[in-house]
């Protein structure tokens, strides 16, 4: 009887455990935040090809599903992967591997110490940098190029602003670029001093320089991008998006994602050239495993660190200037229309007030009301109140980058002046709008980490915790809009909710393991959050 006791547990622990589902990865012992509509907290997920298949609790995964691969998250805490929904993923790979690197520079004497060292351990005939802020500096007016000039006399040099709307260049890079005292552009600005070029060039006026610049090969491009994925991986980011590229770029990720050379997903704007619309409007969006190629990029305005933004009214700290329009309505409104009619999104950079406006009026003559078209407005920083209504009637999705707040907030209130400014960076009244909005980090302008966005969408404060009570606190997002604007919400940024974005059954299994609970813990804490693991589709990836 007993020997027939033993043998009945027997078959039946055999005929359960073959019922038993076998899947490619189980992570168990933690708390998940799935981020799906109920925002429901989990403490177990399943993968299998490259799919979430289950959530729940680690008692019932377990009696389910069997794996190889089972790992124990010890109490550490789980979040989708997070989503990049505003940078230059490009960019960031080229400043990292070709360029001198400028950011936090306290003076221009810094600058060119930097520039000076970069050229002895890279030496190159041109000589690239960026980062410059010169509102860090003691003496905030824009520099001159006669220091270039004597360190660098025979080799052009080109630095740019950290917001990529001004450059410095000397008199060798002026003179390859044919800009003297009677070159004018529509919509920038040569800086003059005595009647000469300083060497500033601003919004529009790159031009003259950025056409004379050798391209960069593929090779480079290249390592470029697998030098920005890996940033990317070690911070969480399974997603980003390129705010503005060729066709012959994009064709590359492809071609790297399709050779296994590249594995984050990106979100690719069109910079709106004759050669990028042709070859993509007619094909219409496309939206691969991948890649996702749905908008084109346009730019209303300039910066408002160096004063290109445009506004309604003239700068406070230079009554002289409202900032610069970088092109005319009706080119603005061809796009629009071509665009639309093409079925693609428009995003469009704008920060000023007034540059906002031009792009909502223009946005408003071909949405025509509430719509599900998901145009964007990149940055949003300065909007007139009146002007608010837009982003609910026409549907219109800002698009902003918190981190923006926290660097600008110790000048803005210069260049906006104290009215003004209670207008600006007003992130949770865009929100109120629309009821969702996407955050991005704009690198290599701001700090690539997603944490920190997230930081700065809730604190409202720096990295010291100034200002005390946050700056204009009432416009910080609640932490469950903040992880959302970092992850489901770039997803549907792009026509990709359903694919990613949270963790839910068929979703692909994109997920970060942090060691701290950034929904719990201080604000204080927050930056100082460390990234465990990062998972494309069910693969760890922040390998080095």
């Amino acid at each position: 009887m007993k020997i027939k006791s033993i043998l009945f547990f027997l078959i039946i622990s055999t005929t359960i455990m073959a019922q038993k589902t076998n899947v490619d990865l189980i992570v168990t012992n933690a708390r998940i935040y799935t981020v799906n509509d109920s925002f429901d907290i989990v403490e177990t997920l399943v993968v299998k090809d490259g799919k979430f298949v289950a959530t729940g609790t680690s008692a019932e995964i377990l009696s389910k599903f069997s794996s190889d691969k089972i790992v124990d998250a010890n109490n550490k805490f789980i979040y989708p992967g997070f989503n990049d929904g505003h940078s230059h993923f490009l960019g960031y790979g080229l400043s990292v591997t070709k360029y001198a690197n400028l950011v936090g520079t306290d003076s221009y004497d810094e600058v060119i110490e930097r520039v000076v060292d970069h050229q002895i351990k890279y030496p190159s005939f041109w000589i690239l940098g960026r980062g410059w802020d010169q509102n860090d500096w003691d003496e905030v007016s824009f520099p001159t190029n006669e220091e270039l000039d004597e360190i660098f006399p025979d080799n052009p040099v080109v630095l740019t602003r950290i917001d990529g709307h001004a450059v410095l260049i000397n008199s060798k890079a002026l003179k390859l670029a044919g800009i003297n005292e009677n070159s004018v552009v529509d919509g920038g600005e040569v800086k003059m001093k005595d009647g000469k070029p300083t060497g500033v060039l601003i919004d529009n006026a790159i031009d003259f320089i950025d056409h004379v610049i050798p391209e960069f090969s593929n090779e480079d491009k290249m390592q470029a991008f697998k030098r920005a994925q890996q940033d990317c991986f070690d911070v969480g980011l399974t997603s980003v998006t390129d705010a503005g590229l060729e066709k012959d770029v994009i064709l590359l990720i492809d071609q790297m994602h399709n050779n296994g050379q590249l594995d984050i997903r990106v979100y690719a704007m069109l910079s709106p050239t004759k050669e990028n619309l042709d070859y993509f409007l007619k094909r219409g969006p496309i939206h691969n495993h991948k890649l996702t190629v749905s908008s084109v990029k346009l730019y209303a305005d300039g910066a408002l660190g160096s004063r290109g933004a445009l506004l309604l009214e003239p700068y406070s700290d230079a009554p002289h200037t409202h900032g610069l329009q970088l092109s005319s309505q009706s080119y603005f409104d061809s796009i629009c229309k071509m665009v639309y009619n093409a079925g693609f999104q428009v995003c469009t950079h704008a920060i000023g007030d007034s540059g906002n406006r031009i792009m909502l009026n223009s946005y408003a003559k071909f949405l025509k009301g509430k719509n599900d078209k998901r145009w964007r407005i990149e940055h949003a920083q300065v909007v007139e109140p009146s002007d608010l209504r837009f982003f609910s009637d026409y549907s219109i999705i800002p698009s902003i980058q918190s981190t923006h707040c926290t660097s600008d907030m110790y000048w803005a209130d210069e260049r906006l002046g104290s009215n003004r400014i209670k207008t600006a960076y007003a992130y949770a009244d865009l929100l109120s709008e629309n009821g969702w909005l996407i955050n991005g980090t704009d690198f290599p302008v701001e700090n690539i980490s997603p944490l920190l966005t997230y930081y700065a969408a809730v604190s409202r404060k720096d990295l010291s915790g100034w200002p005390e009570s946050g700056f204009q606190k009432e416009n910080a997002l609640s932490r469950e809009d903040a992880l959302r604007s970092i992850t489901i919400w770039p997803a549907k940024g792009s026509f990709d909710e359903n694919e990613k974005g949270s963790i839910e059954i068929g979703k692909v299994a994109d997920f970060v393991i942090l060691d701290k609970d950034i929904m719990e813990i201080s604000e204080s804490e927050i930056p100082n959050t460390v990234v465990v693991a990062t998972y494309i589709d069910g693969k760890m990836v922040n390998v080095k």
